[in-house]
Formats: C-alpha cells, sequence, structure tokens
C-alpha cells in the first residue's frame, strides 16, 4: 500500500512538474510575441489615445494579475529556498505579534495616488481655503478656476462647489460650425494643444472634426475678455550646447507637461530634420495616425529620440547617423494640425523631459 502511495505521490509530481513547464513554455512565448508587436499597439492606442485609454489600463491590470496568478507557482518551484528564509514561523512562541490596532507599528502607510484627472470635478471649499490654495492644490491656474465657476470677486464661501478643469485653461462645449482652429483662435492658444490632450475626443481622427455639444479641454486657453498672458516662447535651434543638439528651427508651442512630454517645435518653411546626436536608427513608420511619419534613433546606453509628424523621410532602419544629420523635413502627418515637429527623448523606454538634455 506504502509502494502505491509513493507511485502516486511520483505521477502526481510529474503531472504539475509538465503543467508548470507548459505554462512557463507559453508565457514565454507570449512574451516575445508581445515585444515584437508591442510598437503596433503603442499606435494603435494612439490614435484613439482618449477613448481607450481606460479600457486599456483596467484589461491591462487584469492581465498582469492573471499572469501574476499563474506563474507564482512556477516561480516558487523554480526558485526553490529562495523566500523560505524570510517567511516566519507562525507556529513559533518567539515570533514577534504585531497589533493591527496600530498600523504604524508594521510600517504601513497610505500614500494618494497621484492619478491624472481626465475631466472636471467638483470641489467644496473649506475653512481656510482661497483661490490660490486651491489652484496649487489641483496644479491649474487661479484664473482658470475663474473662469470655470464665472466668479467675478476672489472671495470664496465655505461649502461653495467649484469646478475644477483637469488642466490649466478653458472648459468649452463645442458649438455647431466650430472646429479646433477656430475654438484655439477663439481662446489665444495652440490647436495642436487641444489635440495633444488625450482626453480629447474627436468625430474623425484624419479631420479632428467635433460634435455640436460636446465637452472640450482647451489648455492654456484664455478668456477673450482677459489680457494676453505673456509667456517666453525663445526660437529653437539646430544646435546648441547641451548633451543633445536641437534638433530644428523654429517656435516651441508647447512645452512638456504630465500628458504630453515632448517639445512641439513649428515652422511653416518645413525645414530638415537633425539628428540630436550620433547613433543608429531603430524605427521608421510612415504612418497615417498616431505619430504619423516618424523616426526612432538610439544613441546607446539605452538612451533614444523620436522626431514625428515629418513629411519625408531620408534615413532607413539600420542607418548610422552622425550628430546633426538631416534625417528629414518636418511636416504634419497622423495626428497634428500644423507643420511641426513633436521631439521626444527616452531613457529605457521611459519618455523623459527633453530640455533636461538640450541648451
Amino acid at each position: 500500500m506504502r509502494e502505491i502511495l509513493r507511485e502516486f505521490r511520483d505521477d502526481v509530481g510529474l503531472w504539475v512538474h509538465g503543467w508548470s513547464l507548459y505554462i512557463e513554455k507559453k508565457l514565454r512565448h507570449f512574451g516575445v510575441g508581445f515585444e515584437r508587436n508591442k510598437e503596433l499597439v503603442v499606435d494603435i492606442l494612439m490614435a484613439r489615445r482618449g477613448s481607450y485609454q481606460r479600457p486599456f489600463l483596467h484589461f491591462s491590470l487584469g492581465v498582469l494579475f492573471m499572469v501574476g496568478l499563474v506563474s507564482a507557482p512556477i516561480l516558487s518551484n523554480s526558485y526553490p529556498g529562495t523566500y523560505a528564509s524570510n517567511l516566519v514561523d507562525i507556529t513559533s512562541p518567539s515570533a514577534t505579534v504585531i497589533s493591527l490596532d496600530d498600523p504604524a507599528s508594521y510600517g504601513i502607510q497610505t500614500t494618494q495616488s497621484e492619478k491624472p484627472r481626465d475631466q472636471v470635478i467638483s470641489y467644496e471649499v473649506a475653512s481656510g481655503d482661497t483661490l490660490s490654495i486651491i489652484a496649487q492644490k489641483f496644479g491649474v491656474s487661479i484664473d482658470t478656476i475663474k473662469w470655470s465657476n464665472d466668479l467675478k470677486r476672489d472671495s470664496l464661501s465655505i461649502g461653495q462647489e467649484l469646478k475644477i478643469p483637469p488642466v490649466s485653461g478653458i472648459v468649452h462645449k463645442v458649438k455647431d460650425g466650430e472646429s479646433v482652429q477656430s475654438i484655439a483662435k477663439k481662446y489665444r492658444t495652440e490647436s495642436q494643444k487641444i489635440v495633444n490632450f488625450p482626453f480629447n475626443d474627436f468625430a474623425d481622427l484624419d479631420t479632428f472634426a467635433l460634435n455640436a455639444g460636446q465637452t472640450l479641454i482647451i489648455p492654456d486657453g484664455i478668456q477673450p475678455e482677459a489680457p494676453a498672458i505673456v509667456r517666453p516662447l525663445p526660437p529653437s535651434f539646430a544646435g546648441g550646447s547641451g548633451q543633445l543638439l536641437w534638433p530644428t528651427n523654429g517656435i516651441i508651442t508647447q512645452y512638456p507637461v504630465w500628458y504630453h512630454m515632448a517639445l512641439d517645435i513649428a515652422n511653416p518653411a518645413a525645414p530638415g530634420i537633425a539628428a540630436a546626436d550620433a547613433g543608429v536608427v531603430t524605427d521608421v513608420q510612415y504612418l497615417r495616425y498616431g505619430y504619423g511619419y516618424h523616426v526612432i534613433v538610439s544613441h546607446g546606453d539605452g538612451l533614444s529620440t523620436l522626431y514625428a509628424h515629418m513629411s519625408e523621410i531620408y534615413v532607413k532602419v539600420g542607418d548610422r547617423v552622425a550628430r546633426g544629420q538631416v534625417l528629414g523635413r518636418m511636416g504634419s502627418t497622423g495626428r497634428s494640425t500644423g507643420t511641426h515637429l513633436h521631439f521626444e527623448v527616452r531613457k529605457n523606454g521611459v519618455i523623459l523631459n527633453p530640455l533636461s538634455f538640450l541648451k
């Protein structure tokens, strides 16, 4: 009888081991396939950023949870003993007992998530609140709060309900016959900023047509009767003394913000686009959506630069380019409302503020 039980246990062990190997192989195959095709997924998501972002995040979290649930036993079997030494024997009399009545005693603290806001929220004025304090709390300008709530004075009342937009600017309800360009002109901002805000949606992604009655966020927009906001917009130039060169000539029409960590440099003359540093061309795409015609150059040590919305491209994947070599011409392909360059800097795939690399 003991021999039969031993054989049964061995069979079960082999069965579990076989399934573990099979699942591990499938997970590896999935990972390799995902790495090969992730750029396509990113391009599709960029085409419909506002519509797909939230459902995609929910789906991704679900996939990660399932992968973790399936892979945990595999990791445990693959690395026996790795975690065992860190476990406390709950049957040991000498084990330390932690009181659940005092969360601080075991080092757990609650941190508030810094999730980007996609819409207008309501806020109730509390004792001690001022427009300045509320604006700083939500990262918007004082004028933005006043315009959204039609406030003529700076005084507030306790319990007063305020509408807080997600970014500094204007919340606009689209009227029949209005376009992105006409709205941008009305509120003295760039139409590309409206397109760049990821939660703005459009009836047609090729023409950026709008639906009458929809709500549109106008980043950096100001009321027509308000005095113009003076912002330094220095001309960029193909050159400089920073780690990276400025890639083209033009005017900076949008600086890096949380939803658009890049520089937009506009020039109706459509000048050439130069490589910010020497490197190897790793990606060339001719798309009608998202980044449009764009090039990615790898500079080594995980650093790469992306040049988007070009009208012409003069290089191909695998080409070695010199610092300042012309890659193509500025254009308005993809998610663009006018001739400009969208310039990104990435480190190990993470998009960084390009101003840190430029002088």
